[in-house]
């Protein structure tokens, strides 16, 4: 799937991100990273690589890896001097053990079939006393099942048990012709996988706009809302000394 929507989703991330991740989730993914100058930092599902250009401009030795091996070849078309390499979350494979200082995963947890392996593949890669910061579709507030249906009220109808996990298909938004696949988990079941995997959970965000972005944004009806409700859930996770 991500190999058919790789040229679309560079159109619509681009090399800064879109309007969701530059104004709404990437200050608190930056907020929970803090300083990373210096550090070997691995984005683990980098998609065409635009974040992984804003970490080594901040002064990381960044990796991305991504199992879309066209998500990958546009990602080193758009950055040639970087390091990227095709591999799976819940392997990296190519990563040797205990040689990260930050695992980043920028909207990636959602996607992943086995949650359970990707986390634990993310613990293995960290040093003792490493941090991971995921950022990932908020749960409790899919935006595919959402709309403003007036200027005070944003319904919600879900088709499903919220406490079921499932694989989800969403059909085609924006300019996409392909559907999109993701994988339903409640709050609960991330926070326990964290735990699971070995990690300590150190801090959780909600994203929000705030009211001078929204009303600087040209689509209104997503700036109403981002300002109601959260569209991801972001943590900073760590991985113990000993």
């Amino acid at each position: 799937m991500w190999n058919a929507v790789a040229v679309d989703w560079q159109r619509q991330v681009g090399v800064d991100g879109d309007n969701n991740r530059r104004y709404n989730s990437d200050p608190v993914l930056w907020a929970l990273l803090g300083d990373v100058r210096g550090l070997c930092v691995l984005d683990a599902g980098c998609g065409t690589g635009y974040l992984s250009k804003k970490l080594a401009a901040a002064g990381a030795s960044v990796t991305g890896i991504d199992f879309s091996e066209k998500m990958i070849a546009i990602a080193v078309t758009n950055f040639p001097d970087m390091k990227f390499d095709v591999d799976s979350c819940m392997e990296l494979s190519t990563v040797p053990e205990a040689t990260q200082d930050v695992v980043v995963s920028n909207y990636v947890l959602m996607d992943v079939p086995d949650l359970s392996a990707a986390l634990h593949s993310f613990c293995r890669v960290l040093k003792p006393g490493g941090i991971a910061v995921v950022v990932f579709s908020h749960p409790c507030f899919p935006a595919g099942f959402s709309k403003v249906t007036d200027e005070e009220n944003l319904q919600y109808t879900w088709p499903f048990n919220y406490y079921d996990q499932q694989k989800v298909v969403d059909p085609p938004w924006a300019h996409f012709t392909n559907n999109f696949i993701w994988f339903h988990r409640s709050l609960a079941d991330y926070f326990n996988a964290f735990l699971s995997a070995g990690f300590t959970v150190e801090r959780m965000e909600e994203p929000r706009i705030s009211e001078q972005v929204a009303s600087e944004l040209a689509d209104k009806a997503l700036a109403k809302k981002l300002l109601r409700t959260p569209f991801s859930v972001a943590f900073r996770l760590g991985k113990p000394l000993k």
